[in-house]
């Protein structure tokens, strides 16, 4: 059984309506999306901005509420769980944001930021040695090391914020990470790093991904299947390397012949 099965999934917004007299219409976000996420594998999923990527991404976590359309994380409903019963599920799903620099609290200290997940979803906090020594253990697990807990993210550069965002997510040792463009904002060099190291880390921690982007070549280099997204709807999915040798559909031969590969990955 799949790890995450997302069936018939949809956001619908209002738009028009406004003062100037337009009518009122529906927009679809995202559109009758069904996928599956096999636990320890890497999901790309590619497409334009806008077409509904980060929105059907948070919608797994229920960070956006569906229209319709149902969620199961290893075998749970996600869209029928309690307040409480979805607290205990995000301790399984979690995810790394896009904006290394707007995803920290900017007066919280980098320990309390990576230990904040421990606070909020352990049932009993640990002794803060024991918070403190998980927080030391993730940074090395990351590329940083014990002094930078001391300092606040202003001090750091945008490819240092996104390893605290990613020691953050890790801290509860999720199944699930959900990769919201994690190196979009960052600079070519600096992004490969945090792709290998993502690479790295699921090795070491058995971790599932939906690594979401709208770069071919980066979705190509980590991931094991393909979906691709255009205007909320999936149109096509398969393996990594049967979409990039032999696309079906004209939107996925437009996206491989829009993005040159980057050094890194040649």
């Amino acid at each position: 059984m799949p790890l995450v099965e997302l069936r018939r999934l949809s956001k619908t917004y209002q738009a028009g309506g406004g003062i100037f007299g337009q009518a009122a219409h529906e927009v679809h976000a995202v559109n009758g999306v069904s996928l599956d996420i096999h636990a320890g594998e890497t999901l790309g999923l590619v497409g334009e901005s806008g077409c509904g990527k980060s929105t059907l991404g948070r919608m797994i976590l229920r960070l956006i509420e569906p229209t319709s359309g149902s969620v199961n994380f290893d075998g749970q409903d996600v869209l029928a769980a309690s307040a409480g019963e979805l607290r205990r599920l995000r301790r399984h799903m979690q995810i790394i944001f896009q904006d290394p620099y707007a995803s920290l609290n900017p007066r919280m200290r980098i320990e309390d930021i990576v230990t904040e997940p421990l606070v909020i979803h352990e049932e009993r906090r640990p002794s803060r040695p024991a918070m403190h020594e998980g927080a030391v253990a993730m940074m090395q697990a990351v590329g940083l090391d014990e002094a930078a807990l001391r300092r606040y993210p202003h001090e750091f550069s945008g490819g240092q914020r996104q390893r605290i965002g990613i020691a953050r997510a890790l801290m509860l040792r999720p199944r699930l990470i959900v990769c919201d463009e994690p190196v979009s904002a960052l600079d070519v060099s600096v992004g490969a790093q945090i792709v290998n190291l993502l690479k790295q880390l699921q090795q070491e921690f058995g971790l599932t991904y939906l690594f979401i982007s709208h770069s071919m070549p980066v979705v190509r280099y980590l991931s094991d299947r393909i979906a691709v997204m255009s205007r909320g709807e999936i149109v096509e999915l398969g393996d990594c390397e049967q979409i990039i040798a032999n696309p079906a559909h004209e939107y996925t031969r437009t996206l491989l012949a829009a993005t040159p590969e980057p050094e890194f990955m040649t």
